[in-house]
C-alpha cells in the first residue's frame, strides 16, 4: 500500500497522556485542540443501496461498524460525538475526534441490534446511544453495563458474560473473553468486556471489540470458519499490554479462520504514539500476497460479500 501524505491538523503522533505530566503543557495542548478542526471523512457509505441478501459492512470510524447480514442490521460500539469522555451537561471532557464519523445517527438505516463490547468511553458513548434509542432496536452488551442505558427506551437490553449467548431476531450473539478490561471510571472494576461471535443464517462475523494478544480466537464457538473479523489494530504504543498491534490482530483473525479482516480502532482518536497511518500500513504489510483479505483501509469505505 502506498503511504498516505494527508496531514491531520494538530496531529504530531504524541499521545494526550504524554503531555499530562506537565500541567502547563497539558492546558496548552487542550487549548490547541479546541481550535483544531475535525476533518471530514474521505468516503461516505451508502447503506441504502445494500440489498437484503448477503453480508455488507461500512466502517464509520473507530470501532463503529454498520453491518447488514441478510437484511438484519447491526451497529457495533456506536460513537458519533465530537469527543469521547465524561459528559457534563452540554460539555464533554475527553479526547477530540481527528476525523468525523462517515455517517451520524440520523443518517443510518433502522438498526435492529446495537452490539457493545465494553463500557470505555470511546466505545460506549452515552449521547450516541441516546440518539439511537428506538422501540424496535435491541442491545446486547457486556455484563454489568446495562445500568448505563435507559433500557426501557429499547426493544430489549441483554447483558451477556463470557460463554453466554443472546438471541435477537435471526442473530445469535456469543460472548467470549478478550484481553482487555471493563472499568469505565477506574473504580467500577466489576464491569464486563467482551468479544462476540455473530451468526445470522449461514454467515459468521467475529467482533474482536478491544483486545491485546490472546489465544481466545482459536476456541471460538459456532461455525468453524468466519466470513469477516472486525479486529482492532491501533493504540498499541505504548499500550501493548491491553491493545494488540496489527501483526497480532492478523494472527488472531487467522486463529478465528476469518476469510476477511476489517480493521478498526485507528484513524479516529489520538490514543497512543504510533504514527497515524502506521497501523493500516503494518496490517497491509503482514497480509503480504493476500491483500484482498483486508476488507478496507479508510473511514467510510464499504465491504460487500
Amino acid at each position: 500500500m502506498e503511504p498516505r501524505s494527508r496531514r491531520l491538523p494538530g496531529y504530531s503522533g504524541s499521545s494526550l497522556a504524554s503531555v499530562r505530566r506537565a500541567t502547563p503543557a497539558f492546558w496548552q495542548y487542550y487549548r490547541r485542540e479546541l481550535r483544531r478542526p475535525i476533518l471530514p471523512p474521505e468516503h461516505i457509505p451508502n447503506p441504502g443501496a445494500w440489498p437484503d441478501t448477503g453480508l455488507f459492512a461500512a466502517w464509520l470510524g473507530h470501532s463503529t461498524v454498520l453491518l447488514k447480514i441478510d437484511g438484519f442490521t447491526i451497529l457495533t460500539d456506536p460513537v458519533f460525538s465530537d469527543r469521547a469522555g465524561i459528559h457534563l451537561s452540554v460539555v464533554t471532557l475527553g479526547i477530540k475526534r481527528l476525523v468525523a464519523p462517515a455517517l451520524v445517527a440520523r443518517q443510518l438505516p433502522p438498526i435492529d441490534l446495537i452490539l457493545l463490547s465494553h463500557a470505555h468511553m470511546d466505545h460506549f458513548d452515552i449521547p450516541s446511544l441516546r440518539a439511537l434509542e428506538h422501540f424496535k432496536t435491541s442491545i446486547v452488551t457486556a455484563a454489568n453495563t446495562a445500568d448505563l442505558l435507559r433500557v426501557r427506551r429499547y426493544q430489549g437490553v441483554h447483558e451477556v458474560g463470557w460463554g453466554q449467548h443472546a438471541r435477537v431476531g435471526p442473530a445469535t450473539l456469543r460472548a467470549f473473553e478478550v484481553n482487555h478490561w471493563g472499568a469505565r471510571m477506574r473504580t467500577d472494576v466489576w464491569r464486563g468486556y467482551n468479544g462476540y461471535v455473530i451468526e445470522v443464517g449461514k454467515r459468521k462475523v467475529v467482533f474482536g471489540g478491544d483486545t491485546a494478544m490472546t489465544d481466545a480466537f482459536r476456541r471460538l464457538p459456532g461455525k468453524p470458519q468466519a466470513d469477516l473479523a472486525l479486529m482492532p489494530i491501533g493504540a498499541y504504543n505504548p499500550w501493548i499490554t491491553r491493545h494488540c498491534n496489527p501483526e497480532e490482530a492478523f494472527r488472531m483473525a487467522n486463529d478465528a479462520r476469518a476469510e476477511f479482516i476489517l480493521p478498526i480502532h485507528h484513524q479516529t482518536f489520538l490514543l497512543s504514539r504510533e504514527p497515524y497511518f502506521e497501523p493500516i500500513e503494518r496490517l497491509r504489510h503482514v497480509a503480504g500476497a493476500r491483500q484482498e483479505r483486508v476488507a478496507l483501509d479508510y473511514i467510510g469505505q464499504e465491504f460487500k460479500l
